[in-house]
């Protein structure tokens, strides 16, 4: 394969919070050990689920300027984004803040404040003085961090539910090659709500214990919450966007082509783009959300794209599916993999009953590490057949 571009686009410094912990060294670990102490039962406004909720202290508020915008989502991402702003100060002196841009994924914004809001008007007969609709405005939260980090680069925000952050890093790369920043803010942010915990219970996706991927015993997901941001650059890092693979089945709203033919392209688009062979991928976080659909197709097309394995794992069990910052997330846990900054390949955290229907994968299951190399993938679905790939470099 010949790759598309010699020039390499460099994910320079990590921010992040979700089930795990508050910051990339204690999710660091807890990725390592399998941690799912984080998982739980916790009632989200007025509905009781098992989720991945952030313990954290969420302390970190909008300027005064931006108190409009205060809600749960976010403060999850101001979080994130305190971890990476000596990289960010940096890129700001030398590139000056209309060449930095901020692309964004997420799929519930400020949903939950709305949905206290209107318990509160509910119960009192007036909205809260402190409710402003912008808070849950689904394409508020790149402008709202580029005003909050003085930016005027291009902001925009994805938002094609669990693919939203995976196809962050894709936009943030054409932005890049187009020359139109030297700088990109590029992750996901999302936060627990009802709307979302009753919208997947309807569909009958959701787990009452531990989500538990590719079992036969799998019963569906825990929703989970969390941020992560990359500032991406030319400026040589730790690792690279070395690949990119998306597409679009549109097999059903939410299910997926079970064939996986549209995630395969994906796939495969994200070999070819890195100009890379499957056998030079050392590792593959899987979308593995423990629905049966998705597993079902996820295992059949990991079989044809990765004919003799790959070490793969689903993350999920650690921090639930976080949605439209599963992207982010999980790319973050395999450019925390690639860059040596976990022990060795995340666990895969399951029952161990293997479904004798699905294609046999190569889950790490114990401790092991890449062996030496170099690319490592993140897989994302998505409702309504949006599937993307990335692929990560590191020397």
């Amino acid at each position: 394969m010949v790759q598309l571009t010699t020039e390499r686009y460099f994910l320079n410094a990590l921010g992040m919070v979700n089930a795990l912990g508050g910051d990339v060294a204690t999710i660091a670990r807890g990725l390592a050990a399998g941690d799912t102490s984080g998982m739980g039962e916790a009632t989200i406004g007025r509905t009781h689920a098992f989720v991945g909720r952030v313990q954290s202290p969420l302390d970190v508020a909008p300027p005064a300027s931006l108190s409009y915008l205060d809600c749960r989502n976010n403060r999850l991402l101001l979080a994130a984004l305190a971890q990476i702003e000596p990289t960010l100060e940096q890129m700001r002196t030398r590139y000056g803040g209309g060449r930095i841009a901020v692309v964004l994924g997420t799929s519930t914004s400020g949903i939950e404040a709305g949905e206290a809001a209107l318990y509160h008007q509910h119960q009192g007969g007036s909205l809260p003085p402190s409710f402003d609709y912008r808070q849950m405005e689904i394409g508020s939260v790149a402008p709202f961090l580029a005003e909050v980090c003085g930016l005027a680069g291009p902001a925009f925000t994805v938002s094609t539910a669990c693919t939203s952050s995976a196809k962050a890093f894709a936009s943030a790369r054409r932005l890049l090659r187009a020359d139109l920043c030297d700088a990109v803010i590029v992750g996901g942010v999302d936060s627990l709500c009802e709307l979302t915990l009753l919208g997947f219970g309807s569909l009958a996706s959701t787990s009452p214990t531990l989500t538990n991927p590719l079992s036969a015993r799998r019963s569906g997901i825990n929703i989970g919450e969390g941020a992560a941001l990359f500032v991406m650059s030319r400026e040589a890092g730790p690792a690279w966007l070395a690949g990119v693979g998306e597409s679009s089945d549109a097999h059903h709203l939410s299910a997926p082509d079970p064939e996986g033919v549209g995630g395969e392209l994906a796939l495969r688009g994200a070999l070819a783009d890195a100009g890379i062979e499957a056998s030079a991928v050392g590792y593959v976080n899987l979308h593995a959300t423990a629905t049966p659909k998705n597993d079902e197709m996820e295992s059949a097309l990991m079989d044809r794209v990765f004919p003799d394995g790959v070490p793969t794992s689903g993350t999920k069990p650690l921090v639930g599916h976080t949605l439209g910052a599963a992207g982010a997330i999980e790319l973050a846990f395999t450019w925390l993999t690639l860059t040596g900054q976990t022990t060795h390949l995340p666990l895969h955290v399951w029952d161990g009953i293997a479904d004798p229907a699905l294609p046999t994968l190569d889950l790490v299951e114990t401790p092991r590490t890449l062996g030496g190399r170099r690319f490592a993938m993140s897989n994302s679905f998505a409702f309504g057949g949006s599937n993307a790939s990335l692929i990560l470099g590191a020397d």
